[in-house]
């Protein structure tokens, strides 16, 4: 059951109290009386404390909170409020009184001679935005969106690959009353989601446009192999930027070539999988075609904190207030292993926005749109945000039936 009109409603609740139902019972108590509405749809992340109890679990919160839709999975580190929890037991639990209707579905994937063929749910117009929690090791997300973005152009899809699990067959995901293994769970809302996507990455050194490339081999920057471009930014450098670049250096594609000056927002960010060092050819994690401006970027806590609070910020002067709700998913490589201190991200989303409802986990990958385009991303903070202005709705034409064949998959990022 959903909202009246265009009323969105939420609450969301942390509970670190040993016991997986009692935990879930407690967080979906407190979410359900900031609520104050019947809910339509339960987001439950858990930490790996709770896996062999997730079952009674997931019954506890929807019993507690009289709510039917639900999805979520079992993840290495918990979002509540402005706590990020990555050791010890904890539950969150987010509660959405929504208008229209609110369906959750799995997906699966199956290979086959031509690549492979994504099956479970029908894409339809109509849902303004997904939300999806799959299991890294059998789902390709990167597949789904881009099936998403060709099918239904605009419409917006957040979440995170799961990353409770330490291997094939231990990843957990919530739907409904169910506790699933593989795959993906999901959620189409008729609500208009604002994304809200920070890479944590500056630039460095100039950019240069692709001459040469190979799918996602690299061959020529400018006319020149990428791995002298890159041994040419090293001496230039200050000592402090050019040692992050020997730790792991990234790319940033130009999403638009028709921005004049691209900024943060405008970059696809991709891990430089190695160099050839015979000819200075470089695989990234991506397909890159001839002609996209590339530009090496580097990846520290300040420049991480820097991008995610400006972002914030914006928002912040968009909306005029603060949000309604917002899940958040962030990377499992970020929180204190980056920063240092604990709960960056979740703090600074409650600081800057004035403390929505907020619930998410840290994900193995990241999901959101850049640029108007939906990816899976590494090292990101991906911040789904609900408001009682929505966008207006994407437009789309045509089912899209998840059962046609796809192509081969390229390269992981």
């Amino acid at each position: 059951m959903g909202v009246p009109s265009e009323v969105m409603r939420f609450g969301a609740a942390l509970s670190e109290v040993p016991g997986a139902a009692r935990a879930g019972t407690e967080a979906a108590r407190e979410a359900a009386a900031q609520l104050a509405a019947t809910p339509s749809l339960a987001v439950v992340f858990a930490s790996p404390h709770h896996a062999e109890e997730a079952p009674g679990l997931l019954a506890a919160v929807r019993e507690t909170a009289g709510v039917e839709r639900a999805i979520g999975c079992v993840a290495e580190a918990v979002v509540g409020g402005r706590r990020e929890v990555e050791d010890g037991p904890a539950v969150a639990v987010w509660l959405a009184a929504l208008p229209g209707e609110v369906r959750t579905f799995s997906l699966g994937f199956a290979r086959t001679s031509e690549g492979g063929v994504l099956h479970g749910h029908r894409l339809e117009p109509g849902p303004r935005a997904y939300l999806l929690l799959a299991d890294p090791y059998t789902f390709p997300a990167d597949l789904f969106l881009r099936y998403v973005d060709e099918r239904l152009p605009g419409t917006v899809v957040m979440g995170g690959m799961a990353s409770g699990g330490s291997g094939p067959g231990e990843t957990l995901l919530f739907l409904d009353g169910e506790v699933r293994r593989e795959g993906a769970v999901g959620v189409a809302l008729e609500v208009g989601v604002r994304p809200l996507v920070s890479q944590g990455c500056r630039p460095v050194g100039s950019p240069y446009t692709v001459t040469a490339a190979r799918g996602n081999l690299v061959l020529e920057l400018g006319g020149e192999p990428p791995l002298r471009r890159l041994t040419e930014l090293l001496e230039r450098l200050p000592p402090e930027d050019a040692e992050l670049v020997r730790r792991g250096v990234q790319v940033g594609l130009v999403i638009d070539e028709y921005v004049e000056d691209p900024g943060p927002g405008d970059h696809l960010i991709r891990g430089v999988l190695g160099f050839d060092p015979d000819s200075g050819a470089m695989a990234v994690g991506e397909q890159v075609e001839v002609g996209r401006t590339l530009r090496f970027h580097v990846r520290d806590a300040r420049a991480a904190d820097r991008e995610l609070r400006e972002a914030l910020e914006r928002e912040r002067e968009r909306l005029g207030r603060a949000p309604a709700g917002a899940l958040l998913f962030t990377c499992n490589g970020r929180g204190t292993r980056l920063f240092g201190v604990p709960d960056h991200d979740a703090g600074l989303v409650s600081d800057v926005l004035g403390g929505p409802p907020l619930a998410g986990s840290s994900c193995a990958g990241e999901i959101g749109p850049v640029g108007g385009r939906n990816f899976l991303h590494g090292f990101t903070a991906s911040l789904a945000l609900f408001a009682e202005e929505d966008p207006a709705p994407a437009g789309a034409s045509g089912p899209a039936q998840l059962g046609a064949a796809l192509p081969r998959r390229g390269p992981g990022r």
